[in-house]
């Protein structure tokens, strides 16, 4: 992915949309494009983490192996593409903090990988990007949680 592929992705991103192009310029500064392959896992729950992912190219399977009792089995959150934000909790989190799904790969896939703490920081020091980053994630979030409860109905 090129600086440009990564602006027009950001810009676009569930996360960052409605930004000005200097807040995306940036957040592309924090950016770094990891690259994987079908089947690989980009993160796995229990694992403890501090990024936040953003799918540049490709499709991403968001999967929570649940365990109640007589009732196990994995269960598919959702199906992510280009422009969603995963592992958003660093954000919100001023620490590293253990992933409560698993994120795998359906084809080849890049993602845009952004130091949590980091986006964090220039968060705090631009009140109106943080202000609107931080709707978006609650925004996220809320729809991830509903994902889980649907996926637990099934089991």
């Amino acid at each position: 992915m090129t600086d440009l592929d990564i602006n027009l992705t950001l810009e676009s991103c569930e996360l960052f949309s409605g930004l000005g192009r200097s807040d995306i310029e940036k957040i592309a500064g924090l950016c770094r494009v990891e690259t994987y392959k079908p089947g690989e896992c980009i993160f796995r729950q229990g694992e403890l983490n501090q990024c936040l992912y953003i799918i540049g190219e490709g499709n991403i399977f968001l999967e929570r192996t649940l365990d109640l009792g007589p009732r196990k089995g994995k269960a598919l959150i959702g199906i992510m593409g280009i422009g969603r934000a995963l592992g958003c909790w660093s954000t919100l989190l001023d620490e590293p903090h253990i992933l409560m799904a698993s994120a795998v790969c359906q084809k080849d896939t890049k993602v845009i990988v952004i130091n949590g703490a980091d986006l964090r920081d220039m968060m705090l020091k631009n009140i109106s990007l943080g202000l609107n980053v931080f709707q978006k994630l609650c925004y996220i979030l809320r729809e991830r949680i509903q994902g889980v409860f649907g996926a637990m109905e099934k089991i």
